[in-house]
This record gives structure tokens, sequence and C-alpha cells, in this order.
């Protein structure tokens, strides 16, 4: 496996991990964590030993494992394991093979940058899988993508939504609703703002999107997206599509 950046890196698919009976545990257990919650692989419907297998093989430096979410108009989210021993950390990508470079999203590490999707974006790329390799599944695709959340502006159904992929996966019902709550409340940022290019920051008062760009800006200081992703005019477009914020 290939990835610009990543030419000498031991990627491999990683996909086939989440058939794991530990992969959940190992992969969210972290995000759930707080000052008045603290999560057991038994929430995820996992065991110790399983949870700690599932992370041994997302961490192993000889082999990175990349998570792919194919989406729509041949974009693709890429989950990387950067399994360096000394700087260990998951990298969040936006790509697409007309792109010199995949995009970044977010890292989740000890030095931290995002978030790097808005609670539209991340939704509307769950539901709507492409063509390519990778992960479809709606409910898996939510998960995976919950580490790179941050939305000051989450609907009342964001709960529900998390939950009913957290029941689609196997986690016990009674465990539910208190998992997707702690889930979404990132240990990392707070919710932050998101707007179009052209209208402004939320703090100044525009509220008009205009024909600069559709892809959202993130008005969090750590984020990636920050500022755009220096896209062509019909990249851009097409990445709005696949973003759902097109319209």
């Amino acid at each position: 496996m290939l990835i610009a950046g990543h030419e000498n890196d031991p990627l491999i698919p990683g996909e086939e991990l989440l058939a794991l009976p530990g992969f959940w545990a190992a992969y969210l257990l972290w995000l759930a964590e707080g000052e008045d919650f603290e999560p057991e692989p038994a929430l995820f419907g996992a065991d110790g030993a399983d949870a700690d297998a599932a992370y041994g093989r997302l961490s192993d430096p000889a082999a990175w494992p990349v998570i792919r979410l194919p989406m729509q108009h041949g974009h693709s989210i890429l989950i990387v394991h950067r399994n360096f021993t000394e700087d260990a950390g998951t990298d969040y990508y936006v790509a697409h093979p007309d792109w010199d470079r995949p995009r970044s999203l977010a890292s989740i590490e000890g030095h931290f940058a995002g978030p790097g999707l808005a609670w539209r974006e991340l939704l509307h790329v769950a539901q709507h899988p492409g063509d390519g390799p990778g992960i479809t599944d709606p409910h898996a695709r939510l998960l995976l993508l919950l580490p790179v959340l941050g939305d000051a502006d989450l609907p009342a159904d964001a709960t529900a939504a998390v939950t009913g992929a957290l029941a689609a996966i196997g986690t016990p019902s009674e465990a539910t609703a208190a998992l997707a709550e702690a889930l979404l409340d990132h240990p990392f940022w707070d919710g932050e703002t998101w707007y179009f290019e052209g209208a402004g920051s939320p703090l100044s008062g525009a509220s008009t999107a205009t024909h600069a760009g559709r892809v959202l800006l993130c008005g969090g200081a750590y984020s990636p997206r920050t500022v755009r992703f220096g896209l062509s005019p019909d990249q851009d477009a097409r990445l709005a599509e696949a973003l759902g914020t097109a319209g």
C-alpha cells in the first residue's frame, strides 16, 4: 500500500481488523474516558484480553494498519495508524487519486490536531459510501470517524445516531446511551464552529455563503481545516459534494 508521505512506512490494509472481537474497544475506549465516566471493554461487548489483542494489531510498529472509507466522486478517508516507537499516533486524511497528496483532517496523538469533521460532514460521509476498497457499512463508518468530530452545533439527534451505530456493532443495549454521550464529549477539543469561506468567521456576524467555496472551514485554532485544502475550484466543488456541503 502506498500513500504520499508514507512511502517508506510499512502500511497494510487494516479493514479486516474490524472483525476482531476487541476492535471497537481498542479503537474507541480512550475517546469515551472522562472525569465521571471510566469505560471498560465490556461496554463494547469485549473482554480485556480481546481489547489488548486488537490494540496490539493496531499499534504494531512492523505493520501500520490503514483503514479506508471510500467516499463519493472517488474520494476516500484514510485512517493511518502511525506506529513509530517514539512518535505514535493516528492520522486522518482525505484523499483523491487526482490530488498530488492526501490532505490532513486530524491527528490523534500527544500534540493533537483537529477537529477534522463537522457533524453534518461526518453523517453524510457515513451514510454515503463510494466505490472502492474499504469500509462501506454506515454504522461502522460513523464510529470510525468519531475521533475527528468537533462541532459546537450538534443536533439533538446526534446521541441517538451514535447509539444506533453502537447497537449495530453489538454493544450491550444497557450501555449504548451512556457510551454514546461519552464518545461525543471529545477529550482533546471542545465543540468548534464551522463556516463557509466568504461568509466570514462565525464571530464576524456574517452568515451567507458565497461562491468562494462550499467546503467548510473550522474555527478551532488546532484544526488543519482552518484554511482551504489548496484544491482547484472543480476539485473543491467535488469534495464539497462528497462531504455533503455542496447544496
